[in-house]
């Protein structure tokens, strides 16, 4: 399982842009996390799915309101993973208004979640493999801070936290 102190596994995450333009086409784009995290300082929280009650309500929420306080703590960019395909987090993206503050970064395959060793099997609910619930920050690809949810909780993943973590970073 991913620590601190670790490097971000490699592999791909997908995002889906919604107007062409910086080398980047209309739809469905694929990063290679290590380019995209190299020389950055990226707060990337992690949960279960798209559209789903707790995501939905409160977790991507506090990312886009705190999107502008987190900036000016140091973060460059904040990402928000999940095991849906791109075109789910493109639409789910606008729906919670997230342009030019969270990345909506599909992991489709769960490539990466299984890389990271965070999977959360949620297949009695009829998901399949899922992200675990979890926050990190990430400084040149390296894991400086990674918050894990327990079980149903959401208590360390949330934007105050990541907030706090990045105003300690910075200091």
């Amino acid at each position: 399982m991913l620590k601190v102190g670790d490097k971000l596994p490699a592999g791909a995450l997908q995002e889906f842009i919604e107007v062409e333009g910086e080398g980047c086409s209309i739809g469905p784009n694929s990063f290679d996390v290590e380019k995209a995290t190299a020389g950055k300082k990226i707060a990337i929280f992690a949960l279960p799915g798209a559209y789903t009650p707790t995501c939905s309500a409160k977790h991507v929420p506090g990312y886009v309101q705190h999107a502008g306080a987190l900036k000016a703590a140091g973060v460059d960019e904040i990402w928000c993973v999940s095991v849906n395909d791109a075109y789910v987090m493109g639409a789910w993206g606008r729906d919670q208004h997230t342009t030019g503050k969270v990345r909506m970064m599909a992991d489709g395959s769960a490539d990466f979640t299984r890389a990271t060793g965070l999977t959360l099997d949620l297949s009695t609910k009829g998901m399949g493999l899922r992200s675990q619930r979890y926050s990190m920050l990430v400084d040149n690809g390296v894991v400086k801070t990674l918050n894990i949810e327990g079980p149903g909780k959401f208590e360390v993943s949330d934007a105050e936290t990541m907030l706090a973590q990045a105003k300690q970073a910075r200091a």
